[in-house]
């Protein structure tokens, strides 16, 4: 080890030098050795992060998930259109004879299918309609509540006497099964290893214990969207994004 001294200085003078110079080099070998440990620290966050995202994607996706989808408490499936295109899908490739069709009485607004819905019960129907006019314009319009009807398949078509109708649009013949006043509101929850967004009342007859409610607020979707990851253990924030109506929301943990 070679040690350089300044002659022109005393011998305690030199050595209160190299006192300066070891306690600086202590010192930014204590600040190397933290910024290994944030170092260290941020890559395990980010390894986590990475698996929870491998995680997600080796999760197998069904088909209705590329819809507003979710099961009642008594476990009948509910898909709805996320876009006129959507809608015109599930007219044409999903909806059956005996599936009943729902929609919120506004301008704007997603088809759903209640599949097998010419079985179900009253309460089935209570939460299809709520999920009808939650995923309709009247959310972004901020409306409290909005009524719904519900129709069979043969009373559901896409001609008319001049031609078929526009992409999303349809002919609705005969008497609805209206559902009166129905507040909009959801609620998100694990179902099987999956996110659903489902409505209230479906959570509140299931009595799910961890939740995120989901309410008009001011909050925009990408923040409600994180709120919603920050409550459940789902950490696909485009996926929940994706599931929520057009508008502003309150998320609340309950």
């Amino acid at each position: 080890m070679e040690i350089e001294i300044d002659f022109t200085k005393s011998a305690q003078e030199n050595a209160e030098e190299y006192f300066s110079r070891s306690k600086r080099a202590e010192r930014k070998a204590a600040g190397a050795d933290a910024a290994a440990e944030e170092l260290e620290g941020r890559l395990g966050e980010l390894d986590e992060e990475g698996e929870a995202k491998r995680q997600i994607r080796n999760i197998k996706k069904e088909w209705y998930e590329r819809f507003n989808w979710f099961f009642t408490s008594e476990g009948m499936l509910a898909v709805g259109g996320r876009s006129a295109v959507q809608n015109e899908e599930l007219n044409s490739k999903y909806f059956d004879d005996n599936d009943l069709f729902f929609h919120a009485d506004v301008f704007g607004a997603s088809v759903v299918i209640l599949k097998d819905g010419g079985n179900s019960s009253s309460e089935a129907r209570d939460e299809a309609a709520q999920f009808a006019a939650s995923f309709s314009r009247a959310w972004e319009n901020a409306q409290t509540a909005v009524d719904v009807y519900a129709m069979r398949r043969k009373q559901v078509t896409k001609s008319t006497g001049k031609g078929s109708l526009s992409t999303g649009s349809f002919l609705l013949e005969g008497e609805r099964e209206w559902h009166k006043n129905v507040q909009l509101k959801l609620a998100a929850f694990m179902h099987e290893g999956k996110i659903m967004i489902a409505p209230f009342i479906t959570s509140e007859r299931l009595k799910v214990k961890e939740r995120a409610v989901i309410a008009i607020g001011r909050s925009k979707k990408s923040d409600a969207a994180k709120a919603i990851s920050g409550i459940l253990p789902y950490h696909d924030i485009d996926y929940i994004m994706q599931h929520l109506p057009a508008g502003t929301f309150l998320v609340k943990k309950a």
